[in-house]
C-alpha cells in the first residue's frame, strides 16, 4: 500500500498531474468526440447559411437597405455561426462535470485529487484548451463553407481570418469555463443547459425586445452579447476589447462561484 501511494504521489502530484489525469479522462469517453464533431458540423452548416444570406441580402433589390452587410470577412460569417454551434461545446463542458456527479465518479476524482481547487482548475485548463483548438478548427470550417456561397460579398485575408477564428476559439473557451462553473454549482445537466441557453441567447433577446433603456443596457453586458461584440469586431455598444474583458469577468466570477460551492458541499 505504501509503494502504491508513493507511486501515485510522484506521478500525479500537483496541478500538472491532475491535468494529465483530466486529459486522459476527457478523451476516454465517446461524448467528447461526438460533441466536438457536432460543434464543427453545426458551425459549418450555419456558416453556409450565413454565406447564402449575405449573397441574397446584398443583391436582392427588395431587401431592406438596413439589412445589407456589404463585403465582410469570411471569419465574421464564421463568428455568426457560433450562435448555433456553441451549444455542442456547452454540452461537452457540462458533461465533463455532471456525468461524474450522476455516476458517482466525482468521489473517486476527489480521492485522487483531494484539493478541490486543483481538481477544478486542472479540469478547466484541459477543457478550455481543447475547446479553444476545436473552436478555431470549427470556425475555419464555417468560414470555408460560407466563403464560396457568399460570392463577392465575403473576403478572405489571412491575417484578418486568423484573428477572427482565434476570437471564436477564445469565446468558446471562456463559455466553457462559465459552463463548468454553473455545472459544478447546479450538478444538473438539464439545469445547466437551460441556464446557459437562456443566458446566452433568450434573455438578451427578450431584454432588447422590451425597448426599455435600462433593460437594453443590461442585455449589453451579458456574456452572449459581449462575445458577439468581441468576435465580430463591432464597435457598438463598446469596443471588441471591452467585450473580451466582460467575458473574462463573467468567466472568473462564475468559475469562482462554482469552486465555492464545490468546497462547501459533499461530492
Amino acid at each position: 500500500m505504501t509503494a502504491v501511494t508513493g507511486s501515485v504521489a510522484v506521478r500525479g502530484g500537483g496541478l500538472r498531474g491532475a491535468a494529465a489525469a483530466e486529459w486522459t479522462k476527457l478523451w476516454s469517453v465517446r461524448s467528447t468526440w461526438w460533441c466536438l464533431l457536432a460543434g464543427a458540423v453545426l458551425m459549418a452548416a450555419a456558416g453556409a447559411q450565413f454565406g447564402i444570406y449575405a449573397a441574397d441580402v446584398n443583391t436582392d433589390p427588395a431587401a431592406d437597405p438596413a439589412d445589407r452587410t456589404g463585403v465582410v470577412g469570411a471569419g465574421v460569417l464564421a463568428a455568426q455561426a457560433v450562435e448555433v454551434g456553441q451549444f455542442a461545446f456547452v454540452a461537452l463542458a457540462m458533461l465533463v462535470v455532471t456525468a461524474e456527479y450522476s455516476s458517482g465518479m466525482m468521489r473517486t476524482s476527489l480521492l485522487w485529487t483531494p484539493r478541490r481547487w486543483r481538481l477544478l482548475a486542472a479540469r478547466t485548463l484541459v477543457l478550455a484548451g481543447v475547446i479553444f483548438v476545436a473552436g478555431v478548427v470549427a470556425a475555419l470550417g464555417a468560414a470555408a463553407a460560407a466563403w464560396p456561397l457568399a460570392g463577392t460579398w465575403a473576403r478572405v485575408r489571412p491575417g484578418e481570418l486568423a484573428g477572427d477564428v482565434a476570437a471564436v476559439g477564445v469565446y468558446l473557451a471562456l463559455v466553457a469555463v462559465i459552463t463548468m462553473g454553473v455545472a459544478v454549482a447546479l450538478r444538473s445537466a438539464a439545469g445547466t443547459l437551460t441556464l446557459l441557453f437562456s443566458g446566452l441567447t433568450v434573455v438578451p433577446a427578450i431584454l432588447r425586445a422590451t425597448r426599455v433603456g435600462p433593460l437594453e443596457t443590461v442585455s449589453e453586458y451579458l456574456p452572449g452579447t459581449a462575445g458577439a461584440v468581441f468576435m465580430r469586431g463591432l464597435e457598438d455598444p463598446y469596443p471588441p476589447v471591452a467585450g473580451l474583458v466582460i467575458l473574462l469577468v463573467w468567466a472568473a466570477v462564475v468559475w469562482a462561484a462554482g469552486l465555492a460551492v464545490l468546497n462547501r458541499r459533499d461530492a
